[in-house]
This record gives structure tokens, C-alpha cells and sequence, in this order.
């Protein structure tokens, strides 16, 4: 039998052989592998989840890699179903095609385009684009619901290549939430600097590990996310394919973000932001093993206090649900050991996603109108990252007397 997922022994940025381990979440089901009825009856697989620090490059990472076409050749997650990420992207589409002057001779390349959330704003300013994603049924909605030309293929140094040689150099390359999914990230920004025009620019976001440590955000660790990026992490890899961090920015969207603007070396030099960030990376100690050593006792608490939280709750007879059929909400159930005996059902306003059943937990997912048709006294807050919108779109079944629980970083009811 032809194995699931391979152990990595060496670092997945500069190769150093040495990795110390520093959590396991025990072994989980693949985070978005969500389950129709006929599966139910069948076992799932189980696998590894490990975290590890490389002291040589400072990047944190998953030890254990699932093959790409097992996660990602069929998605359930589509980023056009968050108001938040829809808003932002928004903005920084209007911001690039003013400051960089975009027009019909542009064109704009997204790394992961999902649906064409980002680039139906630039093709909606007269900006030609070109999409690129694995998953054929996310691809196939980006062209038939906003006409975004997309290649349904991995992204690497081929690709890049292809496209260069093609004519298709890239006066913006956008890979948002993209990069920690890659299992060669040197192959990927060799073929990101390929696809970049001389004068163009990379846009970058990744997840923070500085949040990840600050707000015990283990449910963000999952089968898909290989890796958990600092600047200091982020600045050397790309050093090492000609290119440099001209500014870095920080987002608040999903629990905590950069966002990087690369750009070919020799073409700008790094703005104050980029020294200042690398500076406070190293008081904080984010190059070094210590800063990560303390987080699995961390991850190992609010697992305790959210379990008897809710075993306190349903002992009194309160009846709870979740809201959020995400990836981290599939960690945060299975590591945690929360099924149906605390939790009654989940909510998702995907569609895509309704009536399946959460991976490992097999809870069955519902419509957000569920929640207002069974009203449960609770709701664990799974989707966490999305809070303002999601507390916005439940006011309903708040005002009924509906509480949330809030899970991380400290288990908390919030107030009615």
C-alpha cells in the first residue's frame, strides 16, 4: 500500500538536517476532508501532526507531508464566502492598480486564486489576469461564475518557467495563504521570481507564528499548513532566489497575518518596516528554540479548559452547536476529543460544505439558519478568525438569549 503522507528529516527551507520537535497534536483525519452519508459507515485515517523548529533558518514546520493531489485536487473551501476576505481583497486590488499604474497592457497572476475573489476586482478595473489553482472544482466556479481564465495546475519552478518563456511575465503576482501550503518552497519562489517582471512586485500573505505563540492558535495547525512563517523565516528564503522584502505589513485577518511586498534584488531596498519587524523578531527570540519550547504546555491547557467547559455545560442540560466547518475548526474537534456527546451539530454558510459531516468529530453540517430552527444556548466559535463577521451575522441568535464560545486563546463565553 502506497503511503499517506512521507516524514520529512530535514528542513523544507534551507535543508538543515536538524529539526527539534517542539508539538504534537497526536494524530487527526485530513482537516477538509469532510464526509458525505455514505462514508460514515467506512474507518478514516489517522495521521501524525508534529511541529518542528529549524534553528539553522528559524522556520517552523510540519514533519509529516501529504501528497498535494490528496488535499487539494478537490476543495471545500471558497474564499468568496467571507465578506471579510472579499472586502480586503477589494482593497488591495484598487490600492495596486493606483499605485502601480495598471491598466490593459497588465496583468495580474494569482497564486492560488481560489473562486477569483481577488481578481475579478483587478479584471473589474480593466486589468488582464490569469489565475492559477489545483482544485478542479474551485477553478471550474472561478471561470463559469466570474469569467477568470484559470490554469488548474500546482504552482513551482516549471510552471514559472513556462509561463516566463510563454510571455506571460507578471507585473503583480499575488499568493495569498498560499506559500505554507507548498511542500517546495524553493521550487515555488524560483518559479515566482521567473514569473515576476523585472519591475513587478510579489504580494505575499502567510499566517504569523508571532500570533500563532501569542494566542495559542494550535487549531491553525493542520495536514495542509506546512509551515508557520516569521519575517526572519520568510526574508532568508527568498534572499536565496534573488529576491528581496521591500515592506511588510501586518493584518489582522485570520487571527494574524503578514503581508509581503518581494520585488527582484537590485530593484529597491528594504523599507524601514522590514528592519523593524526583523529587530522585534529578535527580542522576541523567534530565530531561536526557546520562544516555541513552552507552547505545548500552552496547547495542552485550553484543550483541558475547553473539554470541561463543555462537559460542565451539557452536565447542566445546556444544549450547545458550532459554528464554522473550517480546517482549524477539524483540529481543534479532534485533538481535543469533542464529538457528538457535547456538541449537537455544526454551521457553515458554504454550501459547498452543508450536509457533510466534519472529518474525525463526524458532526453533520447545517445551513446558519439551523441555528435559529434548533437554537441551542450555545455555539463554539470554530471560524474564530472571522468572529466580527460571524457575531454580526448570528445577531438573531443572540438576541434570543444564543451565547458563543470563544475557544482560543483562553476558553470564554462571550457576554449575551
Amino acid at each position: 500500500m502506497k503511503p499517506s503522507y512521507t516524514l520529512g528529516r530535514t528542513c523544507r527551507s534551507c535543508g538543515c538536517p536538524q529539526l527539534e520537535k517542539v508539538l504534537s497534536l497526536g494524530k487527526t483525519p485530513l482537516a477538509n476532508a469532510l464526509l458525505d452519508a455514505e462514508q460514515l459507515g467506512q474507518p478514516e485515517e489517522w495521521l501524525p501532526l508534529d511541529l518542528a523548529f529549524c534553528s539553522n533558518c528559524s522556520l517552523l514546520q510540519l514533519l509529516e507531508t501529504v501528497p498535494p493531489e490528496t488535499l487539494f485536487r478537490h476543495y471545500y473551501y471558497f474564499s468568496s464566502s467571507s465578506d471579510t476576505v472579499l472586502q480586503q481583497a477589494r482593497q488591495i486590488a484598487s490600492r495596486m492598480i493606483q499605485e502601480r499604474q495598471l491598466g490593459s497592457k497588465s496583468l495580474v497572476v494569482e497564486i492560488g486564486s481560489n473562486d477569483g475573489y481577488l481578481l475579478q476586482y483587478y479584471r473589474q478595473g480593466g486589468v488582464a489576469v490569469l489565475g492559477i489553482d489545483p482544485a478542479v472544482n474551485v477553478a471550474r466556479a472561478a471561470e463559469s461564475e466570474r469569467g477568470i481564465s484559470t490554469l488548474c495546475e500546482f504552482f513551482g519552478r516549471e510552471l514559472g518557467r513556462r509561463l516566463s518563456e510563454q510571455g506571460n511575465r507578471a507585473d503583480v503576482v499575488h499568493a495569498h495563504n498560499v506559500l505554507a501550503h507548498v511542500p517546495d518552497l524553493n521550487g515555488f519562489v524560483e518559479g515566482l521570481r521567473n514569473l515576476l517582471k523585472d519591475n513587478g512586485v510579489g504580494i505575499i500573505e502567510v499566517p504569523y507564528v508571532k500570533e500563532l505563540l501569542d494566542r495559542c492558535e494550535f487549531d491553525t495547525i493542520y495536514h495542509e499548513h506546512l509551515c508557520y512563517f516569521s519575517l526572519t523565516a520568510l526574508d532568508g528564503l527568498f534572499a536565496r532566489h534573488g529576491l528581496v522584502v521591500e515592506n511588510v505589513e501586518r493584518l489582522a485577518i485570520h487571527g494574524g497575518s503578514l503581508r509581503l511586498f518581494v520585488v527582484p534584488a537590485g530593484r529597491a531596498e528594504p523599507r524601514p518596516a522590514v528592519a523593524a519587524l526583523m529587530g522585534q523578531e529578535q527580542d522576541w527570540g523567534l530565530d531561536r528554540l526557546e520562544a516555541y519550547v513552552g507552547f505545548e504546555g500552552k496547547v495542552v491547557q485550553v484543550k483541558a479548559r475547553l473539554g470541561q467547559m463543555l462537559i460542565d455545560l451539557v452536565r447542566q442540560g445546556r444544549r450547545i452547536a458550532a459554528y464554522g466547518a473550517a480546517a482549524k475548526g477539524a483540529t481543534l474537534l479532534n485533538y481535543c476529543g469533542i464529538g457528538r456527546d457535547l456538541i449537537e451539530f455544526v454551521v457553515d454558510r458554504t454550501k459547498h460544505k452543508q450536509g457533510r459531516y466534519m472529518p474525525g468529530a463526524r458532526l453533520p453540517i447545517y445551513p446558519p439558519s439551523k441555528l435559529l430552527e434548533a437554537m441551542p444556548d450555545f455555539a463554539l466559535l470554530l471560524a474564530w478568525n472571522f468572529a466580527d463577521e460571524v457575531l454580526e451575522e448570528a445577531a438573531e441568535f443572540r438576541r434570543r438569549g444564543g451565547r458563543f464560545i470563544i475557544p482560543v486563546p483562553e476558553p470564554h463565553i462571550l457576554s449575551p
